[in-house]
């Protein structure tokens, strides 16, 4: 219901219409609109106040937001005195290109031909003023293709120095991973870097790109990135692009400082030991698969110690000691030398393990069943051994199981194959006893157990960054739409660096004392909208802001701005 409200302000009458609605059954204020002193209420009465003649309201606080953060790099800046202006080529420029496609990403990534659609509901005229029409997938395929690889190779070591001056690392500790991205290319569409690999989305029929990326362990921001070939397997990766990581690493710390790099088991070949090991003061932590380290992986719970973690801590304060993470420490040769090795059993985990087991092992059992009685019947197709234990092994594979955890028997009787399976009891306990554990390899021997354990689980940083390029409204890296390689290193670049300001953005949040994600931070942002008001008799529209809600408030107040640019 809706009623007059009147507040006083410095001894002033000033009156509002209010609405109001039970929640969770109490009176609250839904809606409210300020009409003003009793004087302007006359002259609205009276016809006489300059009410708007139309109105526009646009999203402002995010895109807001972006340019700020990004106005002390400059990007545009940076792609301009890199990459050749044409003659006479005007605004937008190249470097504006790659700038409105690194706030698409930010803020509600869609592809180049929706992207004029978009910004035409935002305020960027206000933000950074654009000729909205030029923004479509032509322009941007003209502008793009005049950036060669050599030129996005120096614009993005200029533009992560740039970062690094604004949030050096606070760490010696630096995080790799690799990760792939599908794209729905045509077989004959000429690329090197789009190729048919083992996808990690489980879409192995499409063409994929992969991606390599470097982060702080403290600060999570990138340092470092590439993009290869999707068929490339991840130790090669590690190999090609090893003398660059060393290189970064060592560029922002000290000469003498002792550097560490955690990645996982799919990149700990020899050659990537040997080039870890022939570096001085450059260390690394792995992670070793329990399969090859069967005799580690059956280690007896009894040899192992709670950790001395925080979290550990609050399951100690909750009562819940059996599921304190745990840590068995030794050494062995590994890769020619003697290593510091670790056996991490996180009970939590051994049970999810186990029960996902189950299932599966359930599921294998089914499709035994089903193949003896094809076999039985004698059916097309299941009168072939060879056959027969081709599916059962790619059944296993599909299940993630290994073959050896049934005993398979074929075998002919009087003219015919006969099916018989039992379970290998010896494998089934082997199996189960790895699940929830976790070895650690690491060349250093002074680390406390407790601080190796948590380097390598917080590999979850470079993780975190794959897993928001592939979000479906921010960055999106994937599907990739560009279909030659160059346009989609070009693409890569916007995503990377959209995933840089972001992490800027979080950072600055947190410092303040707001605990949010830059994600929260965006989707928040994004509802505080600015009007614009069409006057009678004016020619100039006059712009209004929303009142910030309280978290857009915090998120205005942690970058210092106020009432110049966003009204309050």
């Amino acid at each position: 219901m809706a009623h007059i409200h009147k507040k006083m302000k410095n001894g002033r009458p000033y009156y509002y219409v209010r609405e109001m609605a039970r929640v969770d059954g109490k009176p609250k204020v839904i809606n409210q609109v300020y009409l003003g002193s009793p004087a302007r209420i006359l002259e609205m009465a009276q016809g006489k106040s300059d009410l708007p003649s139309k109105l526009q309201t646009q999203e402002f606080g995010s895109l807001w937001l972006a340019n700020l953060v990004e106005q002390e790099i400059g990007i545009a800046g940076i792609i301009d005195g890199i990459t050749p202006q044409a003659k006479g080529a005007g605004k937008p420029s190249i470097g504006d290109y790659f700038l409105y496609a690194i706030y698409n990403r930010m803020v509600a990534a869609c592809s180049k031909r929706a992207m004029p659609e978009w910004y035409k509901h935002t305020a960027i005229q206000h933000i950074r003023p654009v000729q909205i029409s030029e923004l479509n997938s032509q322009k941007f395929w003209l502008k793009w293709d005049q950036v060669s690889e050599e030129h996005l190779t120096s614009i993005t070591e200029e533009f992560f120095r740039r970062v690094n001056e604004i949030e050096p690392p606070a760490s010696d500790c630096f995080m790799f991973d690799t990760t792939n991205y599908y794209t729905f290319m045509a077989s004959q569409t000429d690329s090197k870097l789009a190729q048919r690999g083992k996808s990690k989305e489980g879409r192995n029929w499409l063409r994929q790109i992969g991606l390599a990326l470097l982060v702080d362990r403290d600060k999570r921001i990138p340092f470092y990135y590439k993009e290869y070939k999707g068929n490339c397997h991840d130790s090669k990766v590690f190999l090609d692009v090893a003398g660059d990581l060393f290189s970064v690493m060592r560029k922002e710390t000290a000469d003498d400082t002792s550097l560490t790099i955690v990645f996982d088991k799919g990149m700990n070949s020899e050659e990537n030991i040997a080039a870890i090991d022939a570096k001085e003061n450059v260390h690394f932590i792995t992670t070793y698969s329990t399969y090859f380290g069967e005799k580690l992986a059956s280690t007896k719970l009894d040899l192992f110690t709670p950790l001395d973690t925080e979290k550990n801590k609050k399951l100690i304060e909750n009562d819940k000691h059996d599921d304190l993470l745990q840590a068995y420490r030794t050494t062995g040769e590994y890769w020619g030398k003697q290593r510091t090795v670790i056996v991490t059993y996180n009970p939590l985990t051994a049970a999810k393990q186990r029960y996902g087991f189950e299932k599966r092992l359930l599921k294998l059992q089914d499709f035994l069943f089903e193949m003896q009685s094809k076999v039985s019947r004698g059916t097309s197709h299941w009168r072939n051994k060879a056959t027969i234990e081709k599916r059962y092994k790619e059944r296993c594979a599909e299940l993630h199981l290994p073959s050896d955890i049934y005993k398979v028997e074929i075998s002919v009787i009087d003219g015919a194959l006969a099916f018989n399976f039992k379970k290998n009891y010896y494998k089934i306990e082997r199996y189960i006893e790895r699940l929830g554990k976790n070895i650690l390899i690491i060349d250093i021997e002074d680390w406390e157990t407790e601080e190796i354990v948590q380097a390598s689980l917080d590999r979850w940083a470079v993780e975190e960054g794959f897993r928001l390029t592939k979000d479906e409204e921010q960055i999106a890296m994937r599907p990739i739409r560009h279909w030659t390689d160059s346009k989609i290193r070009c693409h890569i670049f916007t995503c990377i660096a959209a995933l840089t300001l972001l992490r800027l953005i979080e950072l600055r949040l947190r410092r303040a004392g707001l605990n949010i994600t830059a994600k929260t931070a965006m989707q928040s942002m994004r509802q505080l909208h600015s009007c614009l008001l069409f006057m009678p008799k004016k020619k100039e529209t006059v712009r209004m802001l929303e009142d910030p809600d309280d978290l857009q408030g915090q998120i205005i107040r942690t970058f210092g701005v106020y009432s110049s640019e966003t009204g309050h």
